[in-house]
């Protein structure tokens, strides 16, 4: 498992080494002592999964407030995901920058979301699953999220959002 940052400080590409022979492949695809050693926070409090049936769905921009901001591991096990990390830590020399990948089933690969980002993710195949894993555990009243459209972070989305909570579309613009 290699861990590539990224431009955003925080935020990881997770590239899986596979060991493949004539059975498939195998890959390690968590290792706390690795994460440790990136500066990453080690600690999984919770595991969730989504679901998403038709490509064009958008999921985000979501994060958690202090004092329960959370890391993130995202990795796509079916289908296949635009994943994208939005730095919010007003302190950060990329602020407001965000970073995207592809994952896939695939792939392999994961995006660590560090606590202060958004995240969110546009489905690019119809029946995707992501997997996350997080560092604390989910608290709704300290739940927040961002307008995934918004002028003020310019995300670079690969096709058109067909799917998406109200929710989602009506948070307010950052201005």
């Amino acid at each position: 498992m290699v861990l590539d940052p990224t431009p955003i400080p925080g935020c990881h590409v997770v590239r899986p080494e596979r060991h493949a022979d004539d059975r498939g492949h195998f890959a390690r695809t968590w290792d706390p002592d690795a994460f440790a050693a990136a500066g990453l926070d080690a600690s999984v409090a919770q595991c969730s999964t989504s679901f998403n049936a038709r490509a064009g769905t958008l999921r985000g921009m979501h994060w958690q407030a202090a004092p329960h901001g959370e890391q993130k591991l995202v990795r796509c096990t079916r289908g296949a995901v635009y994943d994208v990390c939005l730095d919010l830590r007003t302190d950060s020399p990329t602020f407001r920058q965000w970073h995207a990948e592809t994952l896939t089933a695939d792939n392999g690969l994961a995006l660590v979301v560090p606590p202060g980002c958004a995240h969110g993710f546009l489905t690019l195949a119809d029946d995707s699953e992501v997997f996350y894993t997080m560092s604390t555990p989910y608290v709704p009243d300290a739940g927040r999220g961002a307008r995934y459209d918004d002028p003020a972070f310019g995300i670079a989305w690969p096709r058109e959002v067909t799917v998406i909570h109200p929710r989602d579309a009506g948070y307010p613009l950052a201005g």
